[in-house]
C-alpha cells in the first residue's frame, strides 16, 4: 500500500464523500451493527472494535466507522462494530477480538494503541483470520497489519496554524492520556507554533495519566482544562483527547477563542454554532486506510506488517473546510507543508 498511498488516499477520499454522510445513523444498536450490501464481497464479513470513547466521538473512532460504513455500502461486505465498556480491563478487549475471530470474521479491526496487547495474545491463535490494529505497530505477527500515522506532521501544521491565528502569542494543548502517541501530537504542535513564534507560550496540559484511560471520553473534564488554559491566556487551544475535545469545543463557544479539531474534520461535524470557532483540524486518514484494507481483504491480498502514513502520501493533513477562517495562512501552511514533505523541516515525535 505504501508504494501507492497518495493515489489511493486521493480517490477513496473523493469517491466516499457522499457514501460517508451515514456516520450518525440512529438506525443501528448502540453496540454499532451495520449490514453489508450485495455483491460478489457479501461473503466477507469485517468486524471493528473501537477505542475509549466508542462511536459519536467526532475524532477518531468516528474515522474508522466511516471507513468502515464505506467499506460496507460500496464493497458489500457485512460489517459489525464492538463498543468498549469504560474502564475495562485487556481481558474484555482480547474476548471482543477472540469473539469476531470465533464467529468467522473474516478481517478484525482494533482500533487505537490500547488493544495491542489484546491483539498480540488473540491474533497468533487464529492464523486463518487477518488482523489490524490502528496506532500500535505489530511486526512479528504475519496476519496482523498496523495502520501508523506520522500524528506529529499533522499536529506541526496545527501548531503552525495557532501561532498564526493567536494574537497573544499564546496557545494551548489539551491531551487526552499521557501515552507516547499523544506526546507525538504535543511534539508536532509545539515545534509548529515555536517554529512561525520562538517566543510563544504554549500550554500543554493531560486530562489523564496511564492506566486510566478516561481522559479520552470525558467531554466535561476537557472543557474544565480547556477553561483553565483559555483563563491563564491562551486563545487557540488544540486537543488530541478523541471524545473529551467535544468539551473543549464548547469552552472555545462559551469564551470566543479558537479550537483546533484532532483526527476527523471537527468543522463539517460541528454544530452550526460551533463552526466559526474551528480554524482546522489535524487529520489522520484512519478511514481511508481502513476501506483500503478492507478492500484488499476483498481481493484476497490483506497486507501484513506496518503501513505508514504521512504527509508526502495525504495520510494525514490539516482541513480547509472553514475557508474563510484558514484562508488567510493557507499560503503559509502549505509552504510549511511542502518543507516537511522535502525534508526540510525535521519534526520531532516527542516532546
Amino acid at each position: 500500500m505504501k508504494r501507492s498511498n497518495a493515489v489511493k488516499f486521493a480517490a477513496v477520499a473523493a469517491a466516499g464523500v457522499l457514501a460517508l454522510t451515514a456516520c450518525d445513523s440512529a438506525a443501528e444498536e448502540a453496540d454499532g451493527s451495520g449490514d453489508g450490501g450485495e455483491g460478489d464481497s457479501a461473503d466477507v464479513r469485517v468486524g471493528l472494535a473501537y477505542d475509549v470513547g466508542g462511536r459519536g466521538d467526532r475524532s477518531f473512532n468516528d474515522s474508522a466507522y466511516r471507513g468502515l460504513e464505506q467499506a460496507a455500502e460500496e464493497l458489500g461486505v457485512e460489517t459489525q462494530d464492538f463498543e468498549p465498556s469504560d474502564g475495562e480491563a485487556d481481558s474484555a478487549k482480547e474476548e471482543r477480538l477472540a469473539t469476531m475471530a470465533d464467529e468467522g470474521y473474516d478481517l478484525v479491526i482494533a482500533v487505537g494503541f490500547a488493544y495491542d496487547g489484546a491483539v498480540r495474545a488473540v491474533a497468533p491463535e487464529y492464523p486463518d483470520v487477518h488482523f489490524a490494529i490502528v496506532d500500535s505497530e505489530i511486526e512479528d505477527v504475519d496476519n496482523v497489519t498496523s495502520l501508523v500515522f506520522a500524528e506529529e506532521q499533522a499536529s506541526f501544521l496545527a501548531g503552525a496554524a495557532a501561532a498564526l491565528t493567536s494574537e497573544e502569542d499564546h496557545v494551548g494543548f489539551v491531551g487526552g492520556v499521557e501515552t507516547p502517541l499523544i506526546h507525538k501530537f504535543e511534539a508536532g504542535y509545539v515545534a509548529g507554533a515555536e517554529h512561525v513564534t520562538e517566543d510563544i507560550t504554549v500550554e500543554v496540559d493531560y486530562l489523564s495519566q496511564p492506566p486510566d484511560f478516561s481522559g479520552f471520553s470525558d467531554p466535561a473534564k476537557g472543557r474544565e482544562l480547556a477553561q483553565a488554559q483559555y483563563d491563564r491566556g491562551a486563545d487557540v487551544i488544540y486537543h488530541a483527547a478523541g471524545a473529551s475535545g467535544n468539551g473543549v469545543l464548547e469552552s472555545a463557544v462559551e469564551n470566543d477563542f479558537t479550537f483546533i479539531g484532532v483526527d476527523s474534520d471537527q468543522y463539517e461535524n460541528a454544530e452550526d454554532n460551533q463552526k466559526p470557532y474551528v480554524l482546522t483540524s489535524a487529520i489522520k486518514q484512519v478511514d481511508v486506510a481502513v476501506f483500503e484494507l478492507i478492500n484488499s481483504t476483498v481481493e484476497g491480498t490483506p497486507e501484513g506488517g506496518i503501513q505508514r502514513f504521512e504527509l508526502a502520501d495525504g495520510g494525514v493533513d490539516y482541513t480547509t473546510s472553514n475557508e474563510e477562517a484558514i484562508s488567510p495562512i493557507q499560503e503559509e501552511l502549505d509552504a510549511i507543508k511542502q518543507q516537511i514533505i522535502d525534508g526540510e523541516i525535521e519534526v520531532p515525535t516527542a516532546p
